[in-house]
């Protein structure tokens, strides 16, 4: 007999991730059918995205069955770039303020 090398995960599982993307789909799609607006409005595209995001990465990129050092290994660098991203705004933020505060008041 031949040996089945890999891992067969049921079937049953890829059905429910499919089903609950779809909910989370519609949900989206209800954000914009109800005309939310503002803040709540990104909160709700962004809470259904990542949502979304996070159900395809662990379940069909098989991550949830994955060694927890290779999955620190994708995660850790979109964090880490996301923490410096913010950093920067902050950076630009106050050398912003610092010009608008000694520049503008001189005219």
């Amino acid at each position: 007999m031949a040996q089945v090398e890999g891992q067969q995960h049921p079937i049953g599982i890829y059905f429910k991730i499919w089903a609950l993307l779809f909910v989370l789909s519609a949900g989206s799609y209800m954000v914009d059918y109800l005309d939310f607006q503002g803040l709540v409005r990104w909160s709700l595209i962004l809470i259904f995205m990542f949502g979304k995001a996070g159900l395809i990465i662990s379940v069909f990129m098989h991550m949830m069955w994955e060694r927890l050092a290779i999955v620190f290994a994708i995660l850790i660098p979109p964090v880490a770039i996301l923490v410096l991203i913010g950093l920067m705004q902050m950076e630009a933020q106050y050398s912003w303020f610092s010009r608008m505060f000694f520049f503008a008041g001189g005219e």
